[in-house]
Formats: structure tokens, C-alpha cells, sequence
């Protein structure tokens, strides 16, 4: 909720508060630490009029001090110069630890199953980023398994 709401303010404080400091994000178009995402994000944030993210499905499965997290969220993105208004269906699978008392991200997967324009037309998903998959390969399933493995 901290992310979502430092992206919809441009708040890069809260942002970069989501995630530990050596956090991962693996996003469309992007994959590398926060303060590389934060940096990448930004300039792109600033061509929209806004966006707003809102939360849906959430679950977590501890695993001691580490967990993982699926939350399901829509983001809705308007006022661009060359997109103009769109929403994305997506999910956050997240591995998060807890250090020294806080939990926060470790790493994180955008991952994106659908993007539809205002008009109600389905926008091509870039080549690039997380997507969703119902064969066993999706980010949350080698997730689940990474931390079986140990």
C-alpha cells in the first residue's frame, strides 16, 4: 500500500520505503535495484496527469522471516501525451522479508495479464516484463518453489 500510494503521489520516499535497499523490481520494461527503478519510473510518471492503484485479492504465506505476497491490483493511468487514459489488470508477487523488526520488499514482479484503453479496446502487452501464466512458469509459482527448495 505504501508503494501504490508513493507511485499515485509521486512520493519516491514512500516508494523507496516499500523495499529494502537492496530490493529488486521486476517491472515491464525494467528489472533492477529500487533506487534504479525509482530513477527509471519517475520521468515516466511525470507524462501522465495521474494514476491511481487499488488493491484487490491479497494473500501471504509466511515462511518464518520471509513471505511471499500476491496481491491483485488494477491501475488506472489517464492524461498521457501518446497512451492517453488506460487501465492494466496485474498482480505484485512480492517476496518479502522481515530485518531487524521491519518487513519489506525483497523483490518484486509486476506482473501484467491484461491493459485495456479508455476507448475498451485491448492494448497489445509489450514484449518485454512479468506476465501472467497458468502452466506452472508463472513469477509466483517459481517463487513458491524457490522457497520450498530451501
Amino acid at each position: 500500500m505504501r508503494y501504490c500510494r508513493g507511485i499515485d503521489r509521486l512520493d519516491f520516499d514512500l516508494v523507496r520505503g516499500a523495499y529494502h535497499p537492496d530490493g529488486v523490481d521486476h517491472h515491464t520494461g525494467f528489472d533492477g535495484g529500487v533506487e534504479e527503478f525509482i530513477a527509471w519510473v519517475r520521468p515516466k510518471l511525470a507524462l501522465f496527469g495521474g494514476t491511481m492503484h487499488t488493491i484487490g485479492n491479497h494473500l501471504v504465506e509466511l515462511h518464518g522471516d520471509r513471505a511471499i505476497s500476491e496481491s491483485y491490483f488494477a491501475a488506472t493511468h489517464w492524461g498521457h501525451p501518446d497512451f492517453g487514459d488506460f487501465t492494466s489488470g496485474s498482480r505484485y508477487v512480492d517476496l518479502m522479508e522481515r530485518r531487524e523488526g521491519r518487513w519489506a520488499i525483497t523483490e518484486r514482479w509486476a506482473v501484467r495479464e491484461w491493459t485495456r484503453s479508455d476507448e475498451g479496446r485491448m492494448i497489445t502487452p509489450e514484449a518485454a516484463g512479468p506476465r501472467g501464466r497458468r502452466d506452472g512458469t508463472d513469477p509466483l509459482a517459481e517463487l513458491q518453489s524457490r522457497l520450498a527448495a530451501r
